[in-house]
């Protein structure tokens, strides 16, 4: 199995303001590919080989290929939820009704959701995601790491690595988290519930 690029369905500069030409163009264009470049490179002749990116995340030991495929998949699922026009700012149908169960509104979500993004120390990724149950889960993730590893099937991700917000940011992460919110695709969010 060859591990390939997501293919965005928006143009590199379609989530301008929110996220720049300039750092789809790295984040995406060089630094993802960088780590499928990387996870090609390694998986061959492994345990791995002919394996989805999931399952390597949920089995494989912490090191190379795991952080390779952690961010592959990661990536994908980060790059894919976004649109440069959302049709609703908010979730309709099971996802909200999930949200308003679990998190009490959908501003309460999103405040959860927020804290949890801008207090995640060092680099790494915020989830909501679902379990087997149907309950929703907000995890913070260091590094390359997945909710898969736990368990948990990942809806909505918030890359905090700094190379997901500094040229368009700087040092702000909590002003980069807000304006996430104006370019969700709700509607892959929930058909990934």
């Amino acid at each position: 199995m060859t591990y390939e690029m997501p293919k965005l369905p928006y143009a590199n500069d379609g989530l301008e303001p929110v996220i720049s030409q300039a750092t789809i163009d790295y984040h995406y264009g060089k630094h993802l590919q960088t780590y499928v470049n990387n996870l090609n490179a390694l998986v061959p002749g492994t345990e791995f080989e002919g394996k989805s990116v999931e399952e390597i995340v949920a089995t494989a030991p912490d090191g190379g290929i795991f952080n390779n495929a952690g961010q592959v998949l990661n990536h994908t699922l980060y790059f894919l939820q976004f649109t440069p026009q959302p049709n609703k700012h908010e979730p309709s149908g099971k996802l909200a009704e999930a949200i308003k169960r679990d998190f009490g509104s959908f501003d309460n979500f999103k405040k959860e959701m927020n804290n949890a993004s801008t207090t995640l120390f060092g680099s790494g990724w915020t989830w909501l995601s679902v379990d087997k149950d149907g309950k929703l889960h907000i995890t913070k993730e260091a590094n390359g790491s997945n909710p898969w590893r736990h368990g948990l099937k990942p809806l909505l991700g918030f890359d905090v690595w700094e190379h997901a917000y500094y040229l368009d940011y700087q040092n702000r992460r909590a002003d980069h988290i807000n304006k996430l919110w104006e370019i969700i695709d709700w509607d892959i969010v929930e058909k990934r519930m």
